[in-house]
């Protein structure tokens, strides 16, 4: 049975939830104060059909937010130009497109939120029922360690060798295992199926922990595989979703896996499209940084954090709300992205 942790760090202006399984993390929620409510998976929303373009098979849909969510047309579901329908988000904003939808049913009145979508303390309680998040600076050293984790390209196993590399394109999703030579470590065919068996599920990890999905392909170590053997374990690796497609492994040793997209991956959430930190979200690494540093020096009767303006301005108001310990000053000198904590 899997060892399974959760944490809660509820940081002013953004609330992060985490699960890891035997010592690895496997999701990182994040649930921001500005978040447009409309477009979070979960949500169900009043919309209007604003455009159903010919030979698409679906409709755009205004959701009284910034961007249209797309009503792709199943199941015989169908919805004309000008109607009114409820809705509920199944795959969040990514990239330039707006959130997918799934039709519940017609609907009265403008555009706007029914219900809200399910928040970070209901997702964890269903990612790991029964078990109680921890929270303070454990949790902030938590979230930190996983986005760490999340924005890594791959990860070497020393226990197999397996030495894993992962990229995401605009096509699909890039898998590579490989067997590094180590010593103890033997290299032959028991020894590449057991780095495969590990490969598939630290891939499935990995991708719930990115939050990337769409079409994987995973070039296995080797060729001439067991083709039922490697389905089985990708299978257990990445469960039988009825959505979860599975492909054969050809005889170049790939093996091609589709998978559903729920939520916004996170580099999209953390950076903008010229890869850099979006500024919001450096202003709010100094406040969980402040926060941690309040939590942990419970001795000091003043914790200040200096950064630069641009920073600061966003800052300051969430840093007010962490007590009168807790400081926050611009300082033009600090480059973008760094910060000083300091104590006394």
């Amino acid at each position: 049975m899997s060892d399974v942790e959760v944490f809660l760090d509820e940081t002013p202006g953004e609330i992060r939830g985490v699960v890891a399984r035997d010592g690895r993390f496997e999701h990182l929620l994040i649930e921001r104060e500005d978040d447009l409510a409309a477009h979070r998976l979960g949500a169900r929303v009043a919309g209007r059909v604003v455009e159903v373009p010919d030979g698409l098979k679906g409709a755009f849909v205004d959701l009284g937010a910034a961007a249209h969510g797309f009503l792709p047309f199943r199941g015989g579901a169908r919805a004309g130009e000008g109607a009114r329908v409820e809705v509920e988000v199944v795959a969040e904003p990514r990239e330039t497109k707006g959130p997918t939808l799934r039709l519940v049913g017609p609907a009265v009145g403008p555009p706007r939120l029914l219900r809200p979508a399910p928040g970070v303390r209901e997702t964890l309680a269903a990612l790991a029922p029964g078990v109680e998040p921890a929270t303070g600076p454990a949790a902030i050293r938590a979230g930190i360690e996983a986005e760490e984790e999340a924005a890594s390209p791959g990860a070497l196993f020393p226990d197999t060798g397996l030495d894993l590399m992962i990229e995401r394109t605009r096509a699909l999703v890039a898998v590579d295992f490989d067997l590094a030579p180590g010593r103890g470590l033997a290299t032959g065919g028991k020894a590449r199926e057991r780095a495969n068996r590990q490969g598939l599920a630290q891939t499935a990890r990995l991708l719930r922990l990115k939050r990337w999905a769409g079409l994987v392909v995973i070039d296995l170590i080797g060729t001439g595989h067991d083709g039922p053997a490697i389905q089985a374990a990708a299978r257990r690796a990445f469960g039988d979703d009825p959505a979860i497609g599975y492909g054969p492994v050809s005889r170049f040793g790939l093996l091609q896996v589709s998978l559903p997209w729920g939520r916004t991956p996170l580099e999209e959430i953390f950076n903008g499209p010229d890869g850099r930190r979006k500024v919001e979200h450096r202003a709010q690494d100094v406040v969980r940084a402040l926060r941690l540093a309040l939590l942990s020096e419970t001795g000091s009767p003043r914790v200040r954090a200096r950064c630069a303006p641009e920073e600061a301005a966003i800052a300051a108001p969430l840093a007010a709300r962490l007590g009168p310990r807790a400081e926050l000053r611009a300082d033009a000198a600090i480059a973008p992205a760094a910060f000083l904590i300091e104590e006394g």
